[in-house]
């Protein structure tokens, strides 16, 4: 189970989280309003289905890919980094996890596919590599060797020729044709893929069985190259591509090649992840250990609060209490303090999620960089954290950070300061105040403008701490008018660029900051983009696409810090708060290494197997005999000894 912070995350302060590895990308908003499944009227007329046959990849002549596998190309691997998961695990159980809704599809791709399920079933289709979590060098997954082009933007890939999918076909070359095929094709009806598998990846050839290569739109640096051009496979046996794919798969579970496939499913309630019998990677030197119960339950539970309490009941096995109230009043209850359920807080160094205020310059106001740096200033960081968040949380410091040598370090967080505020807003015009303390603007027309925002925002939980700052704001004299919607709605009103000021955490991944969606000017005054702020800046323009083309890790690194910088000079977004650990509370029968996780590790007790960046999931066992006896404790109201772990090891 993720944390509960990184759940908040993904259904109600959603970005569009594009991993590559494993095939895994975002078409739009996660779907949680509703867990009814939608069945067709008798009314209806239905369309015929026409099966079609996706087209060939075609590339100009000399722009693809050799038609014969060069013969001088360096063969890479990885077997020397160390493991990282315990010999001591135990295989076999039931862990028992929850979702606030019902998925309304099964599909990867497509209409609906990006609810909170999503997060397992991607999880379960494997790239050709990964990255160790401890070093991040690359290590096999489907493939089990690597070399790169001479071009610079083309990788060479072996398939394990033990790798199946859950259904028992071999995992073979055809399979990574057809998914450029697949993502390319209209019938998906997913424009995002459509256009990323178009336009960013450029040519996929078999040379053999087992060996293809995969050509994209620009060089990179080596290191970067799995993350960007690595995609995973789809199953050519299983998809017959119709102008009805959507419908037809709406709830066919697709085979998969990790660990676990959809076993039982009970609309509504729940979904089973089943162990693969005798799964083709149980004995890699990366894998081993791992995975370890048999069956994953899903439930449905609707409500956080009442979910809070079936884990309290034993019914569910862990639960993120990464939110302060969470961990230190909720937890506050006797099977903690009896022994029955351990804490756990662990530090990780993994890219941080965009976390701040997005500011809409197409707002005539906001458009006003004095009043963008007179906000900036008006919004008190510092009291939010020594009070609501109980100082655990810290200052982000700028738009992107996690990305190693990319982070620009030398940006600082504009601080709450009323005197920099008022000749900000002063320079904007807002010279006087109202009856509400508020800052007015006189017009030679005499109408009056108040300095008034609305901030949206899709997550209950984050009342208190908006409240906060809203107080701290009218010291400044700047009203912030809180609009709290369901998570839907909020995202949907951001991403049609009808909002004034955005309480957003956009989730970040990979081996680099990206800047193209979030600050190009084509996706600015354009609904449906990552761009809410409208930003669009022609300068900006130029190094965005320098550095999105770069293959040199050097220049990339400088554009990198060029344009961080940028994106803090031009305020459209002020940095929020960031938590760069997960904390965890679990039953006692909930086991883990000694070590407990890996520097890369989302959350200790997360069951996923390696996908996108990091290989690091998916390490703790199920102790049934640990668990009979703690059982039989609780019930004969014995008290064990309390378990709260903090680990600092991997703390920047």
């Amino acid at each position: 189970m993720k944390s509960l912070n990184r759940f908040f995350l993904t259904l109600t302060l959603i970005g569009l989280l594009l991993v590559f590895l494993g095939g895994c990308g975002g078409d739009g908003p996660p779907t949680e309003e509703s867990a009814e499944l939608a069945q067709p009227n008798e009314t209806d007329e239905i369309e015929e289905t026409i099966y079609v046959e996706l087209p060939p990849i075609t590339v100009k002549e000399g722009d693809g890919l050799p038609l014969e596998l060069p013969p001088d190309l360096v063969w890479l691997t990885n077997n020397e980094d160390p493991e990282y998961a315990s010999p001591n695990a135990i295989r076999g159980g039931v862990f028992r996890t929850w979702i606030l809704s019902f998925p309304l599809t099964l599909r990867l791709v497509g209409p609906d596919s990006n609810g909170s399920f999503a997060g397992f079933t991607r999880a379960n289709q494997l790239g050709p590599v990964s990255h160790h979590p401890q070093t991040g060098r690359p290590i096999p997954m489907l493939a089990t060797h690597w070399a790169f082009g001479e071009d610079g933007r083309s990788i060479f890939y072996r398939i394990n020729p033990e790798a199946r999918w859950s259904d028992g076909f071999p995992v073979t070359a055809d399979d990574f044709v057809f998914s450029l095929q697949f993502h390319r094709s209209e019938e998906i009806v997913a424009p995002w893929y459509n256009n990323y598998f178009t336009e960013r990846i450029r040519d996929i050839k078999k040379y053999d069985m087992l060996t293809y290569g995969v050509q994209g739109a620009d060089a990179k640096p080596q290191e970067e190259m799995h993350y960007f051009y690595g995609i995973g496979p789809k199953p050519a046996h299983f998809h017959k591509m119709s102008n009805n794919w959507v419908s037809e798969y709406n709830w066919k579970p697709q085979p998969t090649t990790g660990p676990y496939h959809i076993g039982e499913v009970d609309k509504g309630d729940f979904i089973d992840l089943d162990r693969t019998e005798d799964w083709w990677g149980d004995d890699m030197r990366y894998m081993r250990y791992r995975f370890n119960p048999d069956t994953i339950r899903i439930r449905v539970i609707r409500d956080v609060n009442a979910a809070w309490q079936h884990f309290l009941k034993g019914e569910i096995d862990t639960f993120g209490v990464t939110i302060p109230e969470y961990w230190h009043d909720k937890t506050q209850h006797e099977v903690f303090e009896k022994g029955y359920v351990g804490k756990y807080w662990f530090y990780n160094q993994l890219p941080l999620a965009s976390s701040g205020v997005y500011l809409n310059t197409a707002d005539p106001l906001l458009s006003d960089m004095n009043i963008r740096l007179g906000i900036a200033h008006s919004l008190n960081f510092k009291r939010l954290i020594e009070t609501i968040l109980r100082g655990d949380y810290e200052r982000m410091e700028t738009f992107q950070l996690g990305f190693g040598e990319y982070d620009n370090t030398s940006i600082k967080p504009r601080e709450f300061d009323l005197k920099k505020a008022k000749e900000y807003y002063e320079a904007a015009g807002f010279n006087e105040r109202d009856a509400q303390g508020i800052r007015i603007r006189k017009g030679e027309n005499g109408q009056t403008t108040r300095l008034a925002f609305r901030v949206t925002y899709g997550n209950p939980q984050h009342t208190d701490r908006l409240v906060v700052l809203k107080e701290e704001a009218k010291k400044a004299g700047l009203e912030l008018q809180l609009q709290l919607l369901d998570s839907a709605a909020s995202f949907k009103q951001m991403l049609e660029k009808k909002h004034q000021m955005a309480w957003m955490a956009w989730a970040s991944s990979g081996v680099a900051p990206r800047y193209w969606e979030h600050f190009h000017s084509d996706n600015a005054f354009v609904t449906q983009t990552n761009n809410i702020t409208n930003h669009a800046n022609p300068e900006m323009d130029t190094f965005i696409m320098q550095f999105r083309a770069s293959a040199d890790r050097a220049e990339r690194v400088r554009l990198a810090h060029h344009l961080e910088q940028m994106v803090h000079d031009s305020a459209v977004m002020i940095p929020r708060t960031k938590a760069p650990f997960s904390r965890d509370a679990a039953w006692r029968w909930i086991e883990l290494p000694e070590w407990l996780g890996t520097r890369s590790s989302t959350s200790l007790f997360n069951s996923q197997p390696p996908s996108g960046m990091y290989s690091g999931g998916g390490l703790f066992w199920i102790n049934e005999e640990k668990k009979a006896k703690i059982l039989e404790a609780k019930r004969n109201g014995e008290t064990l000894p309390a378990l709260e772990v903090i680990d600092r090891t991997y703390r920047l």
